[in-house]
C-alpha cells in the first residue's frame, strides 16, 4: 500500500520525540542504573507501538514498543530518547531488533555516552540500510540523564547537594534538633528527589544526631499517578555513609531498612567493629585516608560511579560535609528548601566553608529555578566554577 501521509518534517520529528520524552520520564524512579529511555513507533503519522525502560534486566523501550507494535511496525519511524543499544547486555541488541522488525527510519536524540554503544548502534542501523536522525530534541534528553552522562563520559556521577533551612540560613537548632524546618510538600518532594537517585550520601555525624533511615517512603512520596508512587518506593536508592573511624552505631535505623548500606572508612585495622557492623547489615569499604586524615571525598564518588554504577547521588548531610563537598569542587547542584521561619544566631549555619574572608571569596551560584512548595521554597542552583566564577 501507497503512503498517503506527508513526509516527516523538522516539526513532526520534535512532536513525536517530545512524546518519547514523556515515555522516558517515566522510567525516573525505577530504572536505575540504566539511563530513562522511551521510544515511539509511526506510520503514516500514527502511532502502532510505544514503550519505556522501566526496570534493569527488563524490556528496554525500543523492545517495549515492539512488542505493543507487532507486525505492524514494518515501514515504521521509531523515535528513541538515546541511540539504541548495540551490545549484549541482560537484553539483545535494541539495534538488531529494529533492523529485524522492519523499521525503515530512526530518529534519535542523543548518542550513548556508553563507550560499549557510542555511535556502534546507529552504524548498525546505517548499515542495514535505515535512514538515520540525530540530534532531535537533544538538550532535553540529556537533561533527562544528566548522571548517567555524566557518568559515563566523566567517571563520576552527578551530586546534588539537598539542604533545608530557615529564612535566616539555618539547619538546626545548636542542640541539633531540626525536625522539622520545612513543611510536608517540601519534605514530599526530598522524598521525590531520593526515589530518582542512585544513592543517599551523607555523614556519619548526620547519623548519629538524626538516626535517619535515608529512605524512600512510600506515604511521602505524593506523586500523580498511584502506580509510580507504588513503583518508586520499591526501590530504595544506595545508602553511602562517611564514617572515617567507623562510628557508625550498631542500632542506627538504617541499618534495619530494606536495601543496602554501604560505609566507608579510612580505618583498615578495624577488626572485630568492623565485623560487628557487617553483622549488623552493613557493607564496609575502607579507602586510605588524605594527608589530612580525611577520606578524599574523589575516591568515594569514584567508587560510588566505577563499582556501584550511580548515576545521581543526593547529598543530605550537615555543614561540615556539605562544606568539604563544595570545596573539593564535587557538587554539581544544590536543592534547597527555604522556611519561612528564623532560627536565630546560635543556630547551625548551612556550610561550614572556613577561609571566607573577603567578597573576593565568595562562592557565586546560579539560580535555575525558584518555587513554592506548600508553604516553603525550593531553590534550585549551580555552583558557577572556573572564569565564570572569577567574573562573577
Amino acid at each position: 500500500m501507497t503512503s498517503t501521509a506527508p513526509p516527516p518534517t523538522e516539526a513532526t520529528d520534535i512532536e513525536w520525540m517530545s512524546r518519547a520524552l514523556m515515555l522516558a520520564e517515566k522510567g525516573r524512579y525505577t530504572c536505575d542504573p540504566n539511563p530513562r529511555v522511551g521510544c515511539v513507533l509511526v506510520v503514516d503519522g500514527r502511532v502502532v507501538g510505544e514503550g519505556f525502560h522501566a526496570r534493569v534486566g527488563e524490556g528496554h523501550a525500543e523492545i517495549n514498543a515492539l512488542h505493543a507494535a507487532g507486525n505492524a511496525a514494518r515501514g515504521a519511524t521509531a523515535y528513541v530518547t538515546l541511540e539504541p543499544c548495540s551490545h549484549t547486555g541482560r537484553t539483545g541488541p535494541c539495534s538488531v531488533a529494529l533492523i529485524d522488525a522492519g523499521v525503515t527510519r530512526v530518529v534519535a536524540a542523543m548518542q550513548d555516552p556508553n563507550p560499549q554503544v557510542s555511535g556502534r548502534g546507529l552504524a548498525m542501523l546505517r548499515e542495514a540500510g535505515i535512514e538515520v536522525v540525530l540530534g532531535v530534541c537533544e538538550a532535553e534528553a540529556r537533561a533527562l540523564n544528566p548522571g548517567f552522562v555524566q557518568r559515563m563520559s566523566q567517571g563520576r556521577p552527578q551530586i546534588s547537594l539537598k539542604m533545608a533551612m530557615s529564612l535566616d540560613g539555618r539547619t538546626a537548632m545548636a542542640s541539633g534538633e531540626s525536625q522539622w524546618i520545612t513543611g510536608p510538600s517540601a519534605r514530599a518532594q526530598v522524598q521525590r528527589l531520593r526515589a530518582a537517585s542512585s544513592a543517599v550520601l551523607t555523614s556519619v555525624e548526620s547519623v548519629i544526631v538524626d538516626d535517619s533511615r535515608l529512605t524512600v517512603r512510600a506515604d511521602q512520596l505524593a506523586l500523580d499517578d498511584e502506580q509510580q508512587n507504588a513503583l518508586a518506593a520499591s526501590r530504595q536508592p544506595l545508602r553511602a555513609i562517611i564514617d572515617t573511624r567507623l562510628r557508625l552505631p550498631l542500632a542506627a535505623a538504617c541499618l534495619r531498612e530494606p536495601g543496602r548500606t554501604l560505609v566507608f572508612t579510612a580505618r583498615d585495622d578495624a577488626g572485630s567493629r568492623r565485623a560487628s557492623l557487617e553483622a549488623a547489615g552493613a557493607e564496609v569499604v575502607a579507602i586510605p585516608a588524605g594527608e589530612d586524615g580525611r577520606i578524599p571525598l574523589e575516591a568515594v564518588l569514584s567508587h560510588l560511579a566505577t563499582v556501584e554504577s550511580c548515576n545521581e547521588v543526593l547529598v543530605e548531610t550537615g555543614a561540615t560535609l556539605a562544606g568539604a563537598m563544595l570545596e573539593a569542587g564535587c557538587v554539581d547542584r544544590l536543592e534547597l528548601f527555604v522556611a519561612p521561619t528564623l532560627l536565630g544566631g546560635e543556630a547551625r549555619p548551612l556550610f561550614a566553608l572556613p577561609g571566607l574572608s573577603r567578597m573576593s571569596d565568595q562562592r557565586r551560584l546560579v539560580i535555575d529555578r525558584l518555587r513554592a512548595v506548600g508553604d516553603d521554597w525550593w531553590i534550585s542552583a549551580r555552583p558557577l566554577t572556573g572564569e565564570a566564577a572569577i567574573e562573577a
